[in-house]
C-alpha cells in the first residue's frame, strides 16, 4: 500500500529525531536529550547493566557513565517505522563500537543492539515516549565490565 505524504514526513521525522539522539549521545551531551523523549518518558537501559526509568534519572546515568569512554559511536540502521496518526512504533538497529582507556591502553569494544521504541507527535515535533535496549551481541568487551 503507498504511503501517504503526511507518513512519509512523519517517517523522516522520525528518522532524523533519531539521528540527533545519536549524536547528542556521541557528543556527551545528555541533557540534550529533553528535545528527543518525552517529558514522562520510560527508558530502559538495563539489557547492557544501565538504568530503567524516567527522563531526568536517564540524564542523571548517562552523565555518570558517559565519561568513562573516549570515544562512541551510534550507527543507526534498519529503522522500521509504523505510523498511526499521533503516535508511532519503531524498532532501530544500532550498532556501537565504544573506546575506553584501560591502564595504558585505550581498548575498543563494540556492541549490537536495537531500539524499541514508540514515539508520539508533540508540538514541538516527534518524541520518543518510550525506549528499551535489546542486546544482539558484544564483541571484546573488558574483563571488569559484566555485559
Amino acid at each position: 500500500m503507498p504511503l501517504s505524504l503526511q507518513e512519509m514526513s512523519d517517517r523522516f521525522e522520525i528518522q532524523d529525531m533519531l539521528y540527533r539522539y545519536a549524536d547528542i549521545i556521541d557528543r556527551k551531551a545528555p541533557a540534550e536529550l529533553t528535545e528527543i523523549f518525552t517529558p514522562d518518558a520510560h527508558i530502559d537501559y538495563s539489557a547492557f547493566g544501565g538504568t530503567v526509568g524516567d527522563l531526568p534519572s536517564t540524564i542523571a546515568f548517562l552523565n555518570e557513565a558517559m565519561p568513562a569512554f573516549s570515544a562512541t559511536q551510534h550507527l543507526n540502521a534498519n529503522i522500521q517505522i509504523t505510523v498511526s496518526g499521533d503516535t508511532a512504533s519503531g524498532r532501530v538497529m544500532c550498532f556501537n563500537p565504544m573506546a575506553m582507556p584501560v591502564g595504558e591502553e585505550t581498548k575498543v569494544f563494540m556492541l549490537g543492539l536495537w531500539y524499541v521504541d514508540s514515539y508520539r507527535r508533540t508540538d514541538g515535533g516527534w518524541r520518543i515516549s518510550q525506549r528499551k535496549e535489546e542486546k544482539s551481541w558484544v564483541f571484546n568487551v573488558p574483563d571488569f565490565m559484566a555485559l
